[in-house]
C-alpha cells in the first residue's frame, strides 16, 4: 500500500509539472486589424511555430507564420487585400511538435461607421520616439501601448495606464514617448501604438517603419576675436558621434579651418565645444561659418555669424609708464622729489 502511494505521488508530480510546461507555453494576448496583429507569448515557445488566421464568414482569407525564437510580442503584418465591410475573426495557434498547445482569438468589425470613443489624429514614429495626438468628444480613460519593433518582434514594450483624455474633438491633445532602447544607426525599426478602452472594448493600433539615423543640432553659438565656440544638443536614441567645423574668412577668401569632435550626444544632451584662433585677429570683419557634420560627414546643422574685430584699447597703466619713460615724464618726477625733499627739509 505504501508503494502505490509513493507510486501516485510520484505520477501526480509528473503530470504537475507537464501541465505547469503546458501552460507556460501560451498565447497570453491578440489583437488584430485588417493591416496587422500583435500577439503576446508567455514561456519557453523557441523553436517552435506561431500561425495565425484571417477569417470571414467561416472561410479562411490568409494565413501568415512566423518561427519563434522566444517569448515575447510578435508582429503580424497582413498581405493588402480588399476588405469588405463585415466581421472578421483572427485566430492565432502555437504549434509545438505537430500539435496546438495554445490557441486564442480576436474579433473586430471593419468598414461600418461607429462612435468611436477617442481618434486619433496623428501618429508617427522616428529615431526620437512616437508621437502621437488623440481626442475625445467625452472624457474616456485609456492605456497606451508603445512598441519599438525590429523585424517581426517587439524588441521594448511599455505601458501606460488609466490615461485620462480629456481633450475636445476641436482641441486634441498631443503625447511624445521617447524611446529608451538605443538604436543602431541606419537599422530599420518600426514603431506601433496601440490604444485600448476597456469600458466599451475599443482598441485600435497604428504602426509605421523608419530607418534610425544620428542627430543633433546646434542651439548657440559664441565669437569673437581669440576664437569660437557651439553648443549641440542630441535630437536622435542613436548615439550622436559628429564634429563641428569652424571656417573662418574675410572678404570671401577662407584663412583658418578648424574641426573638433563633439562628445556623444543622445536626445537632450547637450554640449559646448571651444575653439582658439592661432592668433588674436587683426581689426576687421570677418565672417564664421560654424558646421555640424555627423558620423557619416552629412552636414547636420549649420550657422553663420559676423565677427568685428576692433583694436585692443591700450591700459592707463601703459600709457602712464611711456609718459613716465618720456624726457618731459622725468622732468615731472624730478619737481615732485625737489617738493617732497623741501618738505621733509625745511632748513636747507
Amino acid at each position: 500500500m505504501r508503494i502505490y502511494t509513493v507510486w501516485h505521488l510520484a505520477v501526480l508530480a509528473v503530470l504537475v509539472a507537464l501541465m505547469a510546461t503546458a501552460q507556460s507555453q501560451e498565447i497570453v494576448d491578440l489583437y488584430s486589424g485588417v493591416d496587422s496583429a500583435d500577439v503576446t507569448l508567455d514561456g519557453d515557445v523557441a523553436g517552435e511555430a506561431l500561425q495565425l488566421n484571417m477569417i470571414s464568414n467561416g472561410l479562411v482569407l490568409m494565413t501568415q507564420n512566423v518561427t519563434l525564437n522566444g517569448p515575447g510580442t510578435w508582429i503580424v503584418r497582413w498581405s493588402p487585400f480588399d476588405a469588405l465591410r463585415g466581421n472578421y475573426d483572427v485566430c492565432a495557434f502555437l504549434w509545438k511538435d505537430g500539435t496546438v498547445v495554445s490557441k486564442k482569438c480576436y474579433s473586430f468589425h471593419y468598414g461600418d461607421i461607429e462612435p468611436v470613443r477617442f481618434d486619433v489624429r496623428d501618429f508617427r514614429a522616428d529615431s526620437r520616439g512616437m508621437h502621437l495626438v488623440i481626442s475625445a468628444s467625452d472624457p474616456v480613460v485609456v492605456d497606451i501601448y508603445y512598441m519599438l519593433i525590429q523585424g517581426d518582434k517587439a524588441v521594448y514594450v511599455t505601458r501606460e495606464q488609466s490615461i485620462p483624455i480629456t481633450g475636445s474633438i476641436a482641441m486634441p491633445i498631443q503625447k511624445d514617448y521617447a524611446w529608451k532602447p538605443i538604436l543602431e544607426n541606419g537599422q530599420e525599426y518600426a514603431g506601433r501604438v496601440k490604444i485600448v478602452e476597456f469600458n466599451h472594448n475599443q482598441s485600435r493600433a497604428f504602426m509605421n517603419s523608419f530607418q534610425a539615423a544620428d542627430d543633433a543640432m546646434i542651439t548657440e553659438t559664441y565669437q569673437d576675436e581669440t576664437g569660437a565656440s557651439a553648443t549641440v544638443v542630441g535630437n536622435s536614441r542613436v548615439p550622436f558621434k559628429g564634429a563641428l567645423r569652424f571656417i573662418l574668412s574675410q572678404n570671401g577668401m577662407v584663412i583658418n579651418t578648424t574641426e573638433k569632435k563633439t562628445p556623444v550626444l543622445l536626445t537632450g544632451d547637450d554640449e559646448t565645444v571651444e575653439i582658439t584662433w592661432n592668433k588674436t585677429l587683426e581689426p576687421g570683419v570677418y565672417q564664421l561659418r560654424t558646421v555640424l557634420l555627423g558620423q557619416s560627414g552629412t552636414v547636420k546643422d549649420l550657422a553663420e555669424n559676423i565677427i568685428e574685430a576692433k583694436p585692443i584699447a591700450k591700459s592707463n597703466a601703459t600709457n602712464a609708464a611711456k609718459t613716465a619713460a618720456s624726457p618731459s615724464g622725468f622732468a615731472a618726477l624730478a619737481m615732485i622729489a625737489v617738493v617732497l625733499f623741501r618738505r621733509i627739509h625745511p632748513d636747507w
